[in-house]
């Protein structure tokens, strides 16, 4: 009853958004809105247009129809750095880190738009930009107290396993303070016990955060654990929207993922 007392009004949505490469429709008028503090779901088969939708909303990917409409502004599409200087920030299907960069340097590499001094007192290390990467230094700190990565603060993240590494990366995207987190299939490649410290770890930034989460999700049994609301998509449209009981028991969506609906 807590996570739906919380959820507020409606901070982003899409209006009939449509997409084309060439010949091909990668999202053909797909309408859904995203409220805050919720955790929001995008889930379908392989091909169904997850991910193109992920990348119109931070900016990646320009619809050729439809709109977007984020915190009342209507406007037709963003640019990455509008999305990123607006709140939103997101990690990636395949880990996009600094392997030969520590674990703090990586996270740091986060705080680059929080950043305002000026090349030459960067390049001196003097009076405002000595304060500043101090102050920038504390909050990355905060980020790996979070995740409970101490004891890997300090090792280049090529040297460590695979889900200690999409943990850093959750880590750098925090580091942005966004308002609306995009998780592009956190717990892919996980096992068994990663992938329940993710879950975890999700929770928490949601809840502890304050943090509205958008996630890409092939394990149905997360997906319905911790989600909110889950849209889902097949072949580029929208087939399926509401709670997870309600997607559970959609017979578009289980002729969807049993391979009979086409």
């Amino acid at each position: 009853m807590d996570k739906v007392r919380k959820i507020g009004d409606v901070v982003l949505s899409f209006e009939n958004i449509s997409l084309s490469f060439g010949g091909v429709k990668a999202l053909t008028n797909i309408s859904f809105d995203v409220r805050e503090h919720e955790i929001r779901a995008i889930i379908g088969p392989n091909g169904a247009g997850k991910s193109s939708m992920l990348n119109v909303i931070n900016g990646v990917y320009h619809p050729q129809d439809g709109e977007i409409v984020f915190r009342g502004q209507h406007r037709r599409d963003m640019n990455t750095y509008e999305s990123a200087k607006s709140g939103i920030a997101r990690t990636f299907q395949n880990i996009a880190l600094f392997k030969g960069m520590s674990v703090l340097d990586n996270i740091m590499t986060g705080r680059n738009l929080k950043m305002k001094s000026n090349f030459l007192l960067d390049a001196l290390y003097w009076g405002p930009a000595r304060r500043e990467e101090i102050e920038h230094r504390k909050k990355a700190e905060e980020i790996i107290d979070f995740l409970e990565i101490q004891h890997i603060r300090k090792t280049p993240v090529g040297r460590l396993p695979y889900g200690l590494q999409k943990r850093v990366e959750l880590g750098r995207a925090l580091a942005a303070e966004p308002s609306i987190l995009l998780l592009d299939e956190p717990m892919a490649g996980m096992n068994v016990e990663e992938k329940q410290d993710m879950c975890r770890f999700i929770l928490d930034v949601n809840d502890q955060l304050g943090a509205t989460i958008v996630l890409i999700e092939h394990d149905m049994g997360v997906v319905m654990d911790i989600s909110d609301r889950v849209v889902v998509l097949d072949y580029g449209k929208k087939i399926a929207d509401g709670t997870p009981d309600e997607v559970r028991n959609n017979q578009n969506v289980i002729d969807a993922y049993l391979g009979v609906a086409h």
